[in-house]
């Protein structure tokens, strides 16, 4: 091989070996980029000591898999405390009341902190006071402490119709209030009763958890709403703020959750909507029936 073919290829190998080196060092960069974000936000975390934050949205309900998540956050040895950002106008006094007493099992082992959003009403101020602390914006509408019931009244549709119905039950109060037959005072005396029952254990738990009493504790149980910063002249809510406030809050409970990252939790559900959906429709159940079901003359404790 002559000198000038040699050199040729020697220099050949030379770049080869550079360019070889540069592409094992990025590959190695690349690697290690990939294995701090597994390391840092992956499934490493989740045995890594962690403050939890659980998005509490929506129309509240009576919810298994939710129950079942916050008695895992209680459980958990990771969890060290529990950031519950909400943003509901209420819901069912069912629903509500088993959200905080899931809440509050979790607060008996480790901080909890409430985090209004744009709305925490009625139901959504129940999970609110389960919270060890509560912190509103300024802007927030919350309060709205109260227990309603409504149902439609379709006696004159149906008798404008001609439409008329037949009922054979055990005795007057069964399936009362209908739409579609007028309130019988005995029926609406008993709904009456109902809704005071409520708004009895209702207005009790906020005078328990927020340590208001007579006059004071009538001014809020009023079924108004009030913003974040009326609720706190009212002793409704704790601080005004956000997530940042929630965070130094926690830090002067516990020092050793300083600097703890912060991990969000979904409640898993086996369907998605669309299956939802397609089990409505193979029920077989119309409007009316809808409408007359037990469920719509529900107890509910929502933001008006």
């Amino acid at each position: 091989m002559d000198p000038i073919t040699r050199d040729f290829y020697e220099e050949r190998r030379r770049k080869w070996r550079r360019s070889a080196f540069w592409r094992g060092f990025l590959v190695a960069a690349a690697l290690a980029v990939a294995l701090a974000v597994w390391l840092g936000s992956g499934p490493l975390l989740a045995v890594r000591p962690q403050i939890a934050r659980l998005e509490v949205a929506g129309v509240i309900g009576d919810d298994l898999e939710r129950d079942r998540l916050l008695a895992d956050i209680a459980e958990s040895e990771t969890v060290r405390a529990l950031i519950l950002r909400i943003n509901s106008p209420g819901g069912t006094t069912a629903g509500a009341e088993a959200l905080y007493d899931s809440i509050r099992r979790v607060a008996a082992r480790k901080p909890v902190v409430a985090v209004l959003g744009e709305v925490a009403a009625s139901g959504g101020y129940v999970a609110a006071i389960a919270a060890d602390h509560i912190i509103a914006r300024g802007n927030t509408l919350t309060g709205s402490i109260g227990v309603i019931v409504e149902y439609p009244d379709l006696t004159q549709v149906m008798a404008r119709l001609g439409v008329g119905l037949e009922t054979i039950r055990s005795s007057p109060l069964k399936a009362e209030p209908s739409p579609f037959r007028e309130t019988s005072p005995e029926a609406r005396a008993r709904q009456e009763a109902l809704v005071a029952e409520s708004f009895a254990w209702f207005r009790d738990l906020v005078g328990e958890r927020r340590h208001l009493e007579g006059a004071t504790l009538d001014r809020v149980a009023n079924g108004g709403t009030l913003t974040g910063r009326l609720a706190l002249d009212a002793g409704l809510v704790d601080e005004i703020g956000g997530e940042e406030e929630a965070r130094a809050w926690l830090e002067s409970r516990d020092a050793s959750l300083t600097g703890l990252p912060v991990r969000d939790r979904e409640v898993e559900r086996d369907r998605g909507l669309m299956a939802g959906l397609f089990d409505g429709a193979a029920s077989g159940r119309g409007l009316i029936e809808e409408i007359a079901s037990p469920a719509a003359r529900g107890l509910y404790s929502v933001a008006r």
